[in-house]
């Protein structure tokens, strides 16, 4: 099967070279049992790739298998996936099989993988290396043959980073990235899939298919499209519904669409906090340091004046307290932690804002682009701009 026979086969309607590339290169590592992540934002068409692998692969005729992980509760999703044994849980009358056990042999496809909770990673990081699945109440292991596509429209390098997605399953899951292109980016497959929907929608209501006038194909390709092709797919059913006309001008189309600016769009990459330089990147991890070594501090001095007790003084790390035991908090010792605290806060202080000044200036002054690109809340950029005097 070529680019163009998968196209046909699962109904994908674009010439755009990022999609070409992104059809070509699932091709490619179909016949290989090799792991797989779909990158993109939501409503891009994820969901199409890992048909096109499952079916140009030696698993074709066995089982596939689609989740959609943010779907499933949290406190039912390992039993859903891995299954369970009888009376491991309150209501667990019966063993039951997962979706890896059913889809033995198969693929299954983890949609929004992003969503699983950390001991569900661990789970899947154990299929991964060694093909075992662990129902929940079970004592031993079991294996299994299937092969993992999964998908996620969240930053997951992002999620690593805040301790929110384990960095081995995200390498092992990473083998190959195959990356959807958003819809604003693929040019003239805008003109093209509102021409299929429109087709479809006449079929469906009877009527003859709405058009577009030049003016109102550049308001289209101009557009943002945030819910990608989920929403213009939407749009062109509103529009076959609500207008009497069939041809649609510019000034229908904008009356239509939702304001959105760029700023708004959830992408899959942050391209604002990636303009940042490294050593900006190091600055802000510097300051959420700062900030929690600050509370820890607070938190232990609380600790050892409400207790008293020598011994956890003893135990707190030399950088707080010497290694003499002098329990003596108030005096030269918490003057010198003191003194130490002044003189690291002083550098991180101009290094912070000076990273806030050049954000605004950046921005030409706009405090909630500069927030967004800062990763902190307008209000705490509100209160960091009185610290700074910058107001």
């Amino acid at each position: 099967m070529n680019t163009q026979q998968a196209k046909q086969r699962f109904g994908i309607i674009g010439s755009s070279p990022e999609l070409e590339r992104a059809i070509d290169v699932s091709l490619q590592v179909a016949p290989t049992d090799i792991s797989i992540l779909v990158v993109g934002e939501s409503g891009t068409g994820k969901e199409s790739i890992p048909k096109i692998i499952h079916q140009n692969s030696r698993r074709k005729h066995k089982p596939y298998i689609a989740v959609n992980c943010g779907a499933i509760p949290e406190g039912t999703i390992d039993s859903e996936l891995f299954g369970h044994e009888k009376g491991s849980f309150t209501g667990a009358h019966d063993s039951r099989k997962g979706y890896f056990e059913a889809a033995n042999g198969g693929t299954i496809f983890l949609d929004e993988v992003g969503e699983l909770p950390i001991a569900s990673q661990a789970r899947l990081l154990r299929v991964l290396e060694n093909g075992e699945i662990m129902k929940v109440g079970a004592s031993k292991e079991q294996k299994v043959d299937v092969r993992i596509i999964a998908a996620t429209n969240v930053n997951l390098p992002a999620s690593v980073a805040k301790g929110k997605f384990r960095e081995d399953l995200y390498y092992r899951l990473n083998t190959i990235s195959i990356n959807l292109p958003a819809l604003r980016d693929r040019g003239n497959d805008i003109n093209l899939l509102f021409r299929k929907f429109a087709a479809d929608f006449a079929d469906q209501y009877n009527t003859p298919p709405i058009r577009l006038t030049d003016n109102a194909s550049h308001v289209l390709q101009n557009y943002n499209w945030p819910g990608n092709i989920r929403q213009l797919r939407n749009f062109v059913a509103q529009l076959s519904v609500i207008e009497t006309e069939r041809m649609i001008d510019s000034e229908k189309i904008q009356a239509q669409l939702p304001n959105i600016s760029s700023s708004d769009i959830v992408k899959y990459e942050d391209k604002n906090k990636a303009d940042l330089s490294e050593r900006e990147i190091l600055y802000k991890v510097l300051f959420d340091m700062k900030r929690d070594l600050s509370e820890l501090k607070k938190i232990t001095f609380d600790l050892i004046q409400k207790d008293g007790n020598s011994e956890i003084m003893q135990s707190v790390s030399p950088t707080i307290f010497n290694d003499t035991g002098d329990n003596k908090i108030l005096g030269n010792q918490a003057k010198e932690t003191k003194t130490i605290d002044i003189e690291e806060s002083l550098s991180l202080f101009e290094q912070e804002r000076r990273l806030i000044e050049k954000s605004l200036l950046k921005h030409k002054g706009k405090r909630k682009s500069a927030a967004g690109e800062l990763g902190i809340s307008e209000r705490t950029l509100y209160r960091k701009l009185k610290e700074f005097e910058l107001e």
